[in-house]
């Protein structure tokens, strides 16, 4: 017993080291059968014997994707009036007008078909000589004129250095006995310009501008329409304020809003 307690210590640490040889002998069993028992587990984890599962209908999905490939389109614009996204106006004679643009009616739907210059017009007709000397007879046209009854040809007899309402004649070159090489110089009344006359050579000034409309909704036509003429159509009121050589402006009567139009080509 003395020996025991003189030298326990020793003996303690002598069992705790047989101990550890011993835990450390066991390993070298263990961890090899601990190994292969993880692969084995392992295997059947990732290696399972299952049934197959059958094949799986996709006739339905197919099905969708074809349709969606050739898509069936109905039509709301043209056979139905019912979901029809757009404005309809029915015309006088009972068609109906589709109201996409805003232009299928009213002044937007005008339509300026033709302009056409109205012209001063100065003509040597013919040149009589007498004891007096020459005489020319000079017709005068004026296709701008604000009345009808002073449109028309006026024939003007005149000698050199006579003035009328129209021209003065302020000289002549050429042969009288020779009336293709006669030309004339006249001066204009109205304007001071210049001008000259042949046989074969009238004079020509643009006056101004008539134009032809037409407003195909209501089936109206309007020709020779000239400046502060009056036209209705939608069920308003409008004057045409000017014309140029291809564009018409006009007034609305309702609003004094002016709208520019233009010849169509």
């Amino acid at each position: 017993m003395d020996f025991v307690k003189k030298h326990y210590e020793k003996i303690l640490l002598g069992a705790v080291l047989l101990g550890l040889v011993g835990a450390l002998l066991f390993m070298l069993y263990f961890i090899p059968s601990d190994r292969d028992r993880q692969s084995q587990i392992s295997q059947g984890m990732v290696h399972p014997k299952v049934t197959p599962l059958p094949p799986q209908d996709l006739t339905r999905q197919t099905n969708v994707v074809n349709r969606l490939q050739s898509p069936y389109t109905l039509d709301f614009l043209t056979t139905n009036k019912v979901f029809n996204p757009v404005q309809w106006q029915k015309a006088p004679d009972g068609h109906l007008i589709k109201i996409a643009s805003g232009n299928e009616v009213g002044v937007g739907a005008l339509a300026v078909a033709k302009i056409t210059p109205l012209c001063l017009l100065l003509s040597l007709d013919s040149v009589t000589t007498n004891e007096f000397g020459a005489r020319f007879v000079i017709s005068v046209e004026r296709q701008a004129a604000p009345l009808p009854g002073q449109r028309g040809k006026r024939q003007h007899y005149a000698s050199v250095g006579d003035k009328n309402e129209a021209f003065a004649v302020v000289g002549m070159s050429g042969s009288l006995d020779d009336p293709a090489q006669l030309k004339l110089n006249l001066q204009l009344t109205d304007t001071g310009e210049k001008a000259t006359l042949t046989r074969d050579q009238p004079f020509r000034r643009v006056d101004g501008y008539a134009a032809d409309l037409k407003y195909d909704p209501e089936g109206k036509k309007w020709t020779g329409l000239r400046v502060n003429a009056d036209l209705r159509f939608y069920n308003d009121d409008y004057i045409i304020v000017a014309i140029d050589q291809d564009s018409v402006i006009l007034l609305a009567k309702s609003n004094q809003k002016k709208t520019t139009k233009y010849c169509s080509p």
